[in-house]
């Protein structure tokens, strides 16, 4: 089961960090320097729609791999989306928060896992289950610190 560490976004950096702004980065051959122009970006305005219903958690498992959110990645979770078929929800069941793939069906929901290794589980009948939001964007480290 993935576990979640739930985290309350503190005041962004009203200047924001440095954004070379141009074409984007190439991921194949690199572009002139030149080409490229500083400003600023303040990754709550690019991240975070809604302030007030904003969240930020950390991954703690594998259940979500197939998604690409791995064990330590950030995950932003605004909570003024209402849910729908197919989003990725952080959910409250059974006294512990988890994230998943929400299945909409007829008379039951489906919560899915993006790893093999763990069953589906069906809320159906007497099951309460609290969608507590909707994961908008994952965040990831590529270096080790």
């Amino acid at each position: 089961m993935l576990k979640l560490e739930i985290l309350v976004p503190k005041e962004g950096n009203p200047q924001g960090f440095p954004f070379f702004d141009g074409a984007g980065i190439s991921a194949g051959f690199p572009s002139p320097a030149d080409d490229f122009k500083e400003n600023r970006i303040s990754l709550d305005t690019e991240l975070v729609g809604d302030t007030e219903a904003t969240f930020y958690a950390r991954v703690n498992g594998d259940s979500m791999e197939g998604a690409g959110m791995y064990d330590g990645d950030l995950l932003v979770i605004d909570r003024s989306i209402e849910p729908y078929d197919g989003c990725i929800a952080v959910c409250y069941l059974e006294g512990e928060f988890t994230v998943k793939r929400v299945k909409k069906e007829k008379n039951r929901v489906t919560l899915m896992s993006e790893n093999p290794n763990y069953k589906p589980i069906v809320i159906e009948g007497e099951n309460i289950l609290l969608i507590w939001g909707i994961v908008t964007y994952s965040v990831k480290k590529h270096h080790g610190k």
